[in-house]
């Protein structure tokens, strides 16, 4: 662990990984299972996630989605799993779990936390253009990972190739209007401070309608798609036909 708490996998010729933004998410790698620190707004929204990705891989792979095992022998890849906040809970619903970061502090934190929880997951300090490329999933994950690219076109080309036949894609991302600049950048890290300011940059947000054409050219359909909404009301997160902000989108292969 403390070899990879020394190196940061920064990807070769080729990579979409952003130098700059793993720095800034190595800093925060300590406060990742704080639910009151600064990575607060993941741990909130998390059980909305979860329970959205367990359900869309229940359907396409015909589970049961109460089953406390529903997801027993299905290969999950997370890409940019930080330090496993998706990986602990899928690898308890029995996914064969792969956790990738480039940030190596991330990874360390991750591996502790797994090993105080007695859960084996197999965590990678590297990037997906640095994966072997026969590799194969049932599921891939990009949870907040796409606005943070280079590339997003040559990004998810490269997660549509490390899906299995049948395989599914589940992507979450925010879209680039005034409305989300005014809550995702202004709200969420000026006002509200659930963030560092500087998290995201408004310019690299991506529309459902890009992330739909990216997603086509790699011949990845969008099955399903929905907003995330926050209410200040309630302090809770909730799915919404309003996608004007947060969003989420299974993509599966097409026939």
């Amino acid at each position: 662990m403390s070899q990879d708490s020394r190196t940061t996998a920064q990807g070769g010729p080729g990579s979409t990984v952003d130098p700059a933004e793993i720095d800034k998410f190595s800093k925060l790698s300590a406060e990742w299972w704080d639910p009151k620190g600064k990575m607060a707004p993941l741990h909130r929204i998390n059980p909305l996630r979860l329970a959205y990705i367990r359900d869309s891989a229940c359907r396409k792979f015909e589970r049961n989605a109460k089953s406390l095992n529903c997801l027993n022998g299905l290969r999950m890849l997370d890409i940019g799993c930080g330090a496993g906040l998706l990986c602990e809970p899928f690898t308890r619903l029995g996914a064969d779990v792969i956790g990738i970061d480039p940030s190596a502090t991330n990874i360390a934190a991750a591996r502790l936390h797994a090993e105080k929880g007695h859960l084996s997951i197999d965590y990678r300090n590297t990037t997906l253009e640095d994966m072997d490329a026969r590799e194969r999933f049932d599921i891939v994950l990009a949870m907040e990972v796409v606005e943070h690219v280079t590339d997003v076109g040559a990004f998810l080309g490269r997660c549509a190739a490390m899906l299995k036949p049948g395989g599914m894609m589940v992507a979450s991302t925010l879209n680039r209007n005034l409305k989300s600049f005014a809550l995702a950048i202004v709200g969420a890290e000026y006002v509200l401070r659930w963030l560092p300011r500087g998290t995201h940059q408004w310019s690299k947000f991506v529309t459902p309608d890009e992330l739909t054409r990216h997603l086509l050219d790699n011949r990845l359909v969008v099955t399903e798609q929905t907003g995330v909404v926050y209410n200040p009301f309630t302090d809770k997160w909730g799915l919404s036909a309003d996608m004007d902000v947060n969003y989420m989108v299974v993509a599966e292969q097409m026939v």
